[in-house]
């Protein structure tokens, strides 16, 4: 059977680019190869490239011999101090990858990119909802808005074409990759549990009981395949989400159930600050429980989980856009925890629940 497909998954590390890796790989006469600076464990199927997407001449030399590249799935990213900094780096490592994939593949035909909530502001305040694609732009310096503006402006007169995906609060795992929903709660949850205490949430009050939405991995994993695969997508915008909207105070307590724990009143507990001296605590249940010895600070980021908490006001985006271009993947946000959370528990990353 000859190969029709062949990926190259930047940031395959991550929670986004694992999941993307392993759809494309489920995907008949498909070869899917994972692009990172690090080495971690991969899925079966995804062949590593270790490479700096920065350095242009490391890019030639890595992805040089890739002569039959059609499709990119772009999901590195590179944290800067600035909006400035992080622009001028997110668009450099795009441009070097593409620069070299476009002068060797011959065969190149699609990019699919992520961007997020931040694209509609949901991260400097109150914003209008739900979110639209064709909502305007916010104030720049905005990476993402960069990128999509360069691949724009490259794409022009090229066979090839592009998507962009807008997921919130992407929730799966991935190895030393800690900006994850499913990670930050269900190790809370652990270590709340090991200390004796009920499964409060963190957060402020208004958190509690505004609206809020997620999007499973798995879900934006089968959207990346369907932008590269389906016509309609082609150089467009979608908002993807697992299609279900929720309040913490309602869903709270049921992931309090699947701890086996109970659940008291919200208090705003900084967990960066108050997760910060747990280290030992969960080197203790990695021992007692013979857990995967992940590293205290890969494990999970309490800052990404204080920014979600501590949002008091409606986060929710329309998805019919995609839903009108054929793409009707969805998923019950309770269920997509509830399957998350015996992942983790199968991978031995976090405690078995008691019989």
């Amino acid at each position: 059977m000859s190969t029709k497909n062949v990926v190259v998954v930047a940031g395959v590390h991550g929670v986004s680019g694992r999941a993307a890796a392993i759809e494309w790989s489920s995907i008949p006469t498909s070869k899917v190869y994972g692009l990172s600076r690090r080495t971690a464990d991969l899925p079966p199927g995804v062949e590593e490239i270790r490479v700096d997407l920065l350095d242009l001449a490391n890019v030639r030399k890595k992805m040089g011999p890739l002569k039959d590249v059609t499709h990119i799935v772009f999901g590195a990213y590179i944290e800067k101090p600035s909006a400035k900094e992080k622009s001028e780096a997110n668009v450099a490592i795009l441009r070097n990858l593409l620069d070299v994939v476009e002068k060797t593949s011959t065969s190149f035909r699609h990019i699919t990119f992520y961007q997020g909530g931040k694209a509609y502001g949901c991260d400097l305040g109150p914003f209008k909802t739900p979110a639209r694609e064709d909502d305007p732009r916010m104030m720049p310096p905005n990476f993402y808005y960069d990128q999509e503006d360069f691949l724009r402006e490259r794409q022009t007169g090229k066979n090839w074409h592009w998507t962009a995906l807008r997921p919130e609060a992407v929730s799966g795992f991935a190895t030393g990759n800690p900006m994850n929903l499913a990670m930050v709660i269900a190790v809370y949850a652990v270590i709340s549990k090991e200390l004796g205490l009920p499964l409060r949430f963190p957060g402020t009050e208004a958190a509690y009981r505004a609206l809020y939405q997620v999007t499973s991995a798995e879900i934006l994993a089968k959207a990346t395949a369907w932008a590269g695969t389906d016509g309609r997508a082609r150089n467009g915008v979608f908002n993807i989400t697992n299609g279900d909207y929720f309040r913490w105070q309602h869903l709270w307590p049921r992931i309090a159930r699947m701890f086996d724990m109970e659940v008291t009143d919200p208090v705003p507990t900084p967990l960066a600050v108050y997760m910060a001296d747990k280290e030992p605590i969960w080197q203790r249940i990695v021992a007692k429980y013979g857990l995967t010895n992940i590293p205290y600070d890969q494990v999970v980021s309490w800052n990404f989980g204080d920014a979600i908490f501590n949002s008091g006001y409606d986060n929710i985006s329309s998805t019919i856009k995609a839903r009108q271009m054929g793409f009707a993947a969805c998923i019950d946000t309770e269920e997509m925890f509830r399957d998350l959370f015996a992942s983790l528990r199968s991978m031995k990353v976090i405690p078995q629940l008691a019989k």
